[in-house]
Parts: structure tokens; sequence; C-alpha cells
């Protein structure tokens, strides 16, 4: 899970910190400024909603109820997590990814799960409280 401290950085640099939000499925440090919602699950690598995203797409931010809402029709939604699907191995990864990949981040990947699935292997296993 990426840390999200440069992209922070860059809109408030760009002076976009109050007027621009960021909304990702990857984590922040304690620099973070501006309104920043990280964490999104489940995330875009596994399916997430967060990967059907496209330019231009509205998103509806509600603080007080703790709530954002994708302004897309269902039917448009079902029509790119289609699209995506249809990648076959290469879905939920971005298509123009040119790069080469190391043998040790190939076995992390091999390894790696979700942060959702960490806790409950950390609760089942070594008995940390859920609340």
């Amino acid at each position: 899970m990426q840390e999200m401290l440069y992209p922070t950085s860059f809109l408030k640099s760009m002076g976009l910190g109050k007027v621009c939000a960021l909304i990702t499925d990857g984590r922040f440090s304690g620099g973070t400024s501006g309104l920043s919602i990280g964490h999104v699950s489940p995330e875009a690598a596994s399916g997430g909603s967060i990967g059907l995203i496209e330019d231009g797409d509205l998103i509806a931010i509600d603080i007080p109820n703790r709530g954002i809402q994708l302004q897309v029709s269902d039917a448009e939604l079902a029509a790119r997590r289609e699209a995506q699907e249809a990648r076959g191995d290469k879905a939920w990864t971005p298509k123009n990814r040119e790069r080469q990949v190391s043998f040790a981040l190939r076995a992390y990947a091999s390894l790696a799960t979700t942060p959702t699935k960490v806790r409950c292997a950390i609760n089942r296993n070594w008995g940390v409280n859920n609340g």
C-alpha cells in the first residue's frame, strides 16, 4: 500500500490544497494536509470500485455522514467492471505500466494481501482485540 505524502504535498504546492480532494486506497503519514481520504477498501487491485473511476467522474464527499459516492450510473459501472475483467491477468492493473519487477517484489506480491485480511489474521493468530 503506497504512502501518499508526495501527492498531497504536490497538490498543496500547486495551490490546490483547499480546492482538490485526494481519494486513494493508499495510506497517509502524519504530514498529510488538505482533504485526503485514504485506505479506501476494497483496493483497486482487489477489484474495488475505486479502480473503476475515470478522469472527469464526479465524486460526492459527505464528511458528516462519512460517505463518498461516485456519481456514475450502475450500468456504466457494470460496463467498466466487465471491461476490467475482460483483461484477464492484467485486470485491475494500470493499463500502461511498463516496468521491470524485481524477484524480491514479485515474491512480496505473491505473499501480500489486503489490510482487512491482515487484520483477521492478526486477530486469529495473536489474539489482538478488534475493539
